[in-house]
């Protein structure tokens, strides 16, 4: 079995988690859609208690959601969480595609994320941005010289 470097490694890793965090998103989204009215009637028979603060939020957010909003987002969520496994995987093979299709998709997030911490910082989104300024910068350095 071939050794891949350290940095592939991690990169793939952090690829395949933000897939699978796509496609739980994607799936509960769509979940929601389908499952619309239910979730209205039990928001409105749903008695909260003290605890049940961020179900209420969440509940909130959710159904103040056009159903349109929540179908082209958890379409939007699955096509997307597949091109990542699709990155993942020419990663993983070390394949030429894979490194120029990242470098682009992560590129082009980085405007959008640093517009992000304009308007309002938080950890999570410099987390994010620190992450994906980390990939394009390993990747770029260590751009495959030959196809392979």
């Amino acid at each position: 079995m071939k050794k891949r470097p350290l940095g592939l490694v991690v990169i793939v890793l952090y690829k395949t988690f933000t897939a699978l965090l796509l496609m739980a998103t994607a799936i509960a989204l769509l979940l929601t859609l389908k499952n619309y009215q239910n979730l209205e009637a039990f928001s409105e028979d749903y008695v909260l208690e003290g605890k049940s603060i961020i179900i209420d939020w969440l509940l909130n957010k959710v159904l103040n959601l056009n159903p349109r909003t929540l179908a082209f987002s958890g379409i939007g969520a699955g096509v997307y969480a597949i091109v990542t496994s699709i990155e993942a995987v020419g990663l993983w093979y070390e394949k030429r595609w894979a490194h120029v299709l990242v470098l682009v998709l992560v590129g082009i997030s980085i405007p959008p994320e640093i517009y992000e911490l304009i308007r309002g910082f938080s950890a999570i989104k410099i987390l994010i941005l620190v992450l994906n300024l980390a990939v394009f910068g390993y990747l770029f350095r260590n751009f495959p010289k030959h196809p392979n």
